[in-house]
């Protein structure tokens, strides 16, 4: 890692590094284990690929009406560790046994409590920033997060793939590799996680009194709602937000159950989404070397562009090479758009108030793939195509494109 970095905020990059590892086998090996167990229940592929997108969709509907209420909560001194490390071990835990339903619907039940936990988890961490770093750091640290989140991930990952692909040659089952899988991945998630748990304070906090946190959680949430009204560049940049992340969580979360719905090759979608990995580490330290002469506004705003065209390109998307294809140009863009709008926020709220604000953001952002993954899902049952529910990603992209060229006017 970058030597100018110092030992706190490496340790906040390294929960990234952690919690990636999930992400990663939620974007790949989970959704094709799922596929496996669903099929065997008879489910076709167009009902497999819309389950999937439903599971996706409430987990994030429950973290977007949990988010704001939890992060107001954390905001009052000595809360925010304590609420990040329940969120963290729900999603330790739920990863770690989610070898055990061998029925598709205890499987998706799991699943949810799982990235409940995961996306819970990152409310609180994102709204660490402005407590390990400075205002004119976030974008780099933001950036090495999210770069390091990336390539640190391919360990677990790649270990994982190795059991799932060739567990006949270690004399043990597909299921014994699966489980061997989501325990790599959980203890993974769990040991990059301590340095932070062990050294993380919490320098910024409201002041209330203690044995009124939660009606006062819920006094300053219903404020915060009232006035944001009238910070119209806050207000303007959670809608564009809203709606240009949803393409991209969108995107990382059905991106396999996408390919194999078309039907392209299971190993090759695997490879493809390490190459994504890969390619998005040295890319997102791009963004982040970027940020520093360059202005974020602008640089988001490429990103958004970018994202408009891989949505468009993927609408016709039925070969194997063009999925490749795919895998790298949203490697290309993916950290940046994420690392940057993240930092670009941190910067324009009060930092005493980050976990009221991020929770916020996390309604319009896990919130928004809601809103995404639910519309795939309903497309593709009704249409009976994956290719044509894909394209409502793209009118997304040119929403939110429109809110934040407005927000950065504000």
């Amino acid at each position: 890692m970058d030597k100018k970095l110092t030992r706190l905020e490496k340790q906040w990059i390294l929960y990234d590094v952690g919690n990636s590892a999930f992400i990663l086998l939620v974007s790949t090996i989970i959704p094709i284990y799922f596929n496996s167990l669903s099929a065997s229940a008879g489910l076709q592929e167009v009902e497999y690929l819309a389950y999937w997108g439903y599971a996706a969709s409430i987990s994030t509907l429950i973290v977007a009406f949990l988010g704001p209420v939890l992060g107001t909560i954390a905001d009052h001194k000595g809360y925010k560790k304590k609420i990040f490390t329940l969120s963290m071990l729900v999603g330790v835990i739920g990863l770690a046994v989610l070898w055990i339903p061998q029925q598709w619907q205890l499987f998706l039940a799991l699943f949810i409590l799982a990235k409940v936990g995961y996306s819970s988890s990152l409310i609180f961490y994102d709204s660490m920033l402005s407590d390990v770093t400075t205002p004119e750091r976030m974008d780099v640290v933001s950036s090495h997060g999210y770069a390091w989140g990336y390539v640190g991930s391919c360990i677990p990952f790649i270990v994982s793939l190795v059991l799932v692909l060739f567990y006949e040659s270690f004399g043990i089952t597909i299921s014994t590799a699966m489980t061997l899988a989501f325990l790599i991945n959980a203890l993974w998630w769990l040991g990059c996680t301590l340095p932070l748990l062990k050294n993380y304070r919490q320098i910024y906090f409201a002041e209330e009194k203690q044995k009124q946190v939660v009606k006062n959680s819920f006094k300053r949430l219903f404020d915060t709602f009232r006035k944001i009204r009238h910070q119209r560049k806050i207000l303007l940049f959670l809608i564009a937000f809203f709606f240009y992340i949803d393409g991209v969580y969108t995107i990382i979360d059905m991106a396999t159950a996408y390919g194999s719905a078309l039907g392209l090759d299971t190993q090759g979608l695997l490879v493809a989404l390490l190459v994504t990995q890969l390619v998005a580490f040295p890319s997102a330290l791009v963004f982040a070397k970027l940020s520093k002469t360059k202005d974020t506004g602008r640089l988001i705003k490429i990103c958004i562009l970018a994202y408009t065209g891989i949505a468009l390109f993927a609408i016709q998307l039925d070969q194997q090479w063009e999925f490749w294809v795919l895998a790298v140009c949203v490697g290309l863009f993916q950290g940046g758009i994420q690392a940057l709008s993240r930092s670009y926020f941190a910067q324009i709220i009060p930092a005493e108030n980050s976990g009221e604000f991020f929770g916020l953001f996390d309604i319009c952002g896990k919130g928004a793939s809601f809103v995404g993954t639910g519309l795939i899902s309903v497309i593709a049952q009704i249409t009976g195509s994956a290719n044509g529910a894909i394209a409502i990603l793209a009118v997304m992209f040119v929403i939110g494109y429109g809110f934040f060229y407005r927000a950065l006017k504000a």
